[in-house]
């Protein structure tokens, strides 16, 4: 693809946002197509592709620049890296494949350069995963898939997959799911299934976080911290709308998402927003099933939210665990006793993971643990822990 002049440019102006202003990449790129209308669907794909991975090999190809912190010269260099002939434009004057490839070979073996991760981050995941850190984090700087969960209120897999294949989107369906893979990625959202309601953007892992609740139909089932609803619709779903669900969470504007993408889902869901705790104890052992997924560092998703790992820091997920364990405390509560609970976090790590739940246990001796389950980003998928507990007494 030829190189052209506009998209570098507004290529770097995005990454000059995500990194000296703060913003989200996904924000950031919105953005910028709303103000690029003319763009083509050709254009997009190469400018949003560019920005993402750029962000997610960031240290790498500052690195390999040699020009620190010039961001024309770190995007010149991932064009080169990626097979591109670079123009020749004063930007990308010092820019070499020969000098590329000498000094990836000189700093292949220090790992937190090579996978462009923060030194501290690098130091955690290995003082709690060990060895296993090293294939983690290569997974984390894939591209993450497109998977679409089946909104089974309204429609099959089997029928969802012929109807995006008449639209031209392809898909290939994940055993025993009601997961869809996209063959290739495309701009889902402006399909008219989307717009009718018939699936949701979810991942695989995420997906199987909602099963693992072992949600029943004539239940009361709650979603103690819902965001923006994706567990809390398929909750809805699985129980055919035939449950009463109600989805709670410390920022309106999340639950006025979830209210609208519930409405799109034809779900039953009613919302609260926790303002006190008051909130908690009006729902003293209501809930036949509890859902804590609770805010956490988001390592096991760094695949889709590159930016994260240059926005976090280590006492950001100090601060994080302090709130999960509270979370724990306050808000099972809400459980009838012999309940069934889900601990989930979007993490890889122990110390936000299995080891908060053995803190949890040890101090509540009126809950049981049945199983957990850990799924790791080099098993193809998003990073996901979930724990299954139930409430004796």
């Amino acid at each position: 693809m030829k190189i052209y002049k506009n998209l570098t440019d507004s290529i770097v102006k995005t990454l000059e946002s995500i990194f000296n202003e703060n913003r989200y990449a996904t924000k950031a790129i919105e953005y910028l197509f709303k103000e690029q209308t003319k763009w083509g669907a050709r254009d997009r794909r190469f400018v949003a592709e560019t920005i993402y991975d750029v962000v997610r090999q960031y240290r790498l190809l500052n690195e390999l620049s040699g020009n620190k912190n010039n961001w024309h010269h770190i995007v010149g260099v991932y064009l080169l890296l990626r097979g591109h002939h670079l123009p020749a434009w004063e930007e990308f004057a010092g820019i070499h494949q020969k000098h590329l490839q000498q000094k990836i070979s000189e700093i292949q073996g220090n790992r937190a350069i090579f996978q462009s991760i923060p030194d501290w981050m690098d130091e955690l995941g290995f003082a709690e995963l060990s060895f296993k850190w090293n294939k983690e984090i290569e997974a984390l700087n894939n591209q993450a898939a497109v998977v679409l969960r089946t909104n089974t209120l309204k429609t099959t897999t089997r029928n969802l997959q012929t109807q995006l294949s008449k639209e031209g989107i392809e898909t290939e369906n994940i055993k025993d799911s009601d997961a869809l893979i996209l063959k290739e990625r495309k701009n889902i959202f402006t399909s008219p299934l989307f717009k009718q309601g018939m699936f949701e953007i979810q991942d695989a892992s995420s997906q199987l976080v909602a099963t693992f609740l072992r949600p029943e139909a004539g239940m009361t089932i709650i979603d103690a911290c819902a965001g923006a609803g994706g567990k809390t619709l398929h909750i809805s779903a699985l129980t055919l709308n035939k449950s009463k669900v109600i989805a709670m969470d410390i920022e309106e504007k999340k639950l006025t998402e979830l209210q609208k993408r519930a409405t799109r889902a034809g779900a039953k869901i009613d919302s609260k927003l926790i303002s006190s705790p008051k909130t908690i104890a009006d729902l003293n052992k209501t809930a036949d099933r509890l859902l804590l997924d609770v805010p956490c560092s988001g390592l096991g998703v760094l695949k889709r939210n590159p930016d994260a790992k240059w926005k976090l820091s280590l006492e950001r997920i100090n601060e994080l665990k302090k709130i999960q364990q509270q979370i724990l405390q306050d808000y099972t509560c809400m459980l009838k006793v012999g309940g069934l609970m889900v601990y989930a976090t979007c993490s890889i790590l122990p110390s936000e993971n299995n080891l908060q739940v053995e803190t949890f246990l040890a101090n509540n001796k009126n809950f049981s643990f049945i199983e957990d389950k850990t799924i790791y980003p080099s098993e193809g998928f998003d990073g996901f822990y979930m724990c299954l507990m139930q409430r004796v007494g």
